[in-house]
């Protein structure tokens, strides 16, 4: 088996991916190995290219081969309005929905006593220090609706007291197409203290 430690190397390697486990990772290199020059060989050039150049925004925390992002770059943007998201997944989850024209601010994380992550590890003075000198309108708090991201939210607000900002959160409840019998009770409690004039 010593003509495959490579391969297994690489599976092994895949499989601490996220949603990867050890026989999905198995496929996936399988996959790659019969298309080595369409497909492994470009993958391989452009993880390296990536792992050289990839960093992170010096003013919201995004991933770019910039010093500053795309979002943060773009003058159109400075609307007065910085959505704080947990982490670059739900900033892409967010620009996905084309509705946010303002500008983001990522957290790393969540507040976690268990995890030893408090608020200097996420940042949250720089997004106190980044809302004084934006002229920053409205804060919108678009963390998971858990007990680390709500705790996380109510500190970001405690944080922001005295400031000149107005602080919002997404609106949880019910999902667009969602079907009342399929959703957690939590989610209808929820959508039934949000409700609005029909």
């Amino acid at each position: 088996m010593d003509g495959t430690r490579d391969i297994e190397a690489l599976i092994d390697l895949m499989a601490r991916l996220p949603g990867l486990g050890p026989r999905s990772a198995r496929r996936a290199v399988l996959a790659l190995l019969k298309k080595r020059g369409q497909l492994m060989a470009p993958l391989a050039q452009a993880m390296a290219t990536v792992a050289l150049n990839a960093r992170d925004c010096v003013v919201c925390g995004n991933i770019g081969t910039a010093e500053l992002c795309p979002i943060c770059a773009d003058p159109t943007r400075a609307t007065g309005e910085i959505c704080v998201v947990a982490d670059v997944a739900d900033l892409w989850a967010m620009e996905r929905g084309q509705v946010f024209k303002g500008r983001y601010h990522i957290l790393g994380g969540t507040l976690s006593a268990l995890d030893a992550v408090g608020p200097d590890e996420l940042g949250i003075p720089r997004l106190v220090a980044r809302v004084a000198d934006e002229n920053t309108r409205e804060i919108i708090l678009a963390l998971n609706a858990t007990v680390d991201g709500q705790t996380t939210a109510h500190y970001i607000a405690d944080a922001l007291a005295g400031a000149d900002v107005q602080i919002s959160s997404l609106a949880q409840g019910v999902p667009v197409g969602g079907e009342l019998d399929y959703l957690d009770d939590g989610t209808i409690g929820a959508a039934l203290r949000a409700r609005r004039r029909f």
